[in-house]
């Protein structure tokens, strides 16, 4: 796909320059405008850079797609990323020197051209800067599960009075598998099968929770429990169940959280297989809602005799 888009775009920038060459050459023939005698050397020279980018991107794509499989998806990637960098920076070289002009001159010369373009770009240099800063210090590889939770967004209080089962704070936070690391950005793939591209400037700040690194996670599930069934009875039978279940690590501990006028809140955290918590909450859940049923059932049988 990003392969397609590649000569997809060389394609169209082929036309481009093909198309301004044909108005620049009648100008000259109708008009008489010597723009290839006093400029072909800056028409040389874009053509040069516009060339120099395309055929980086090519080069870097073909190095992800043919080493991907040898060295793994992250080297590959850093290899990529690599590559494009040298490459912007031969390209920047290369047309300074065609339009004959020193590059340690024009660095020393930029007084308050200089200042105003460093404020305008200073965006866009965070994010290539953080670009580098990620690939070098690789927090997290191309395929890892990550969770990011950025401090410009901060916490938000939920708008609904929170229940046992809520928090009292929400922190955004963005789930997903990291499919590339950019010059400009860093791209997921969200669990909702949803692209994501988060700016290298942010992601450099960001918190980033690591997923993918361990085989196992701590899974928090609470539930009501009819205050009619006494918490010694079914917390050691629910801890027997519970610790049962295949993907449990060890035994789980389970607490009483809080109560309400009618029942009591059971807490459970319990090491599980995996890193998501959806699933085994889900069995433990589930197994729970079972267990309450039976011991409600077995009460009223109870009272029934004793009546």
């Amino acid at each position: 796909m990003r392969y397609n888009r590649i000569i997809g775009l060389l394609i169209l920038v082929i036309v481009a320059l093909t198309s301004l060459f044909s108005i620049l050459f009648i100008l000259d023939i109708i008009y008489h405008i010597p723009f290839f005698e006093y400029y072909n050397i800056y028409f040389y020279a874009g053509i040069i850079v516009v060339g120099g980018i395309v055929v980086t991107n090519l080069i870097s794509s073909a190095i992800t797609k043919k080493t991907t499989n040898v060295v793994g998806l992250s080297t590959a990637g850093a290899l990529s990323f690599a590559v494009r960098i040298i490459g912007y920076i031969l390209v920047a070289v290369v047309f300074f020197s065609m339009v004959k002009i020193d590059i340690g001159a024009a660095l020393a010369a930029g007084g308050f051209a200089g200042l105003v373009l460093g404020l305008a770009s200073q965006d866009v240099l965070g994010n290539i800067f953080g670009g580098i800063a990620i690939v070098g210090s690789h927090p997290f590889k191309i395929g890892d599960r990550i969770t990011v939770s950025t401090w410009q967004y901060g916490l938000d209080a939920p708008a609904y009075p929170p229940k046992f089962y809520s928090e009292d704070f929400i922190i955004p936070g963005y789930t997903g598998v990291v499919t590339d690391v950019s010059l400009m950005y860093t791209s997921m793939l969200t669990d909702d099968n949803l692209p994501l591209k988060i700016p290298n400037s942010i992601m450099i700040q960001a918190a980033v929770f690591i997923q993918g690194r361990n085989d196992s996670r701590t899974v928090r599930t609470k539930f009501e429990v009819p205050k009619e069934i006494d918490p010694d009875i079914i917390i050691p039978e629910l801890n027997d169940r519970i610790k049962n279940l295949e993907f449990i690590r060890k035994d789980p501990k389970i607490m009483v959280y809080e109560t309400t006028l009618t029942t009591y809140i059971l807490v459970v955290e319990a090491l599980c297989k995996g890193n998501y918590e959806e699933p085994p909450r889900s069995e433990i859940l589930k197994l729970s809602m079972k267990l309450v049923k039976s011991l409600k059932n077995n009460d009223n049988k109870t009272d029934i005799k004793k009546s």
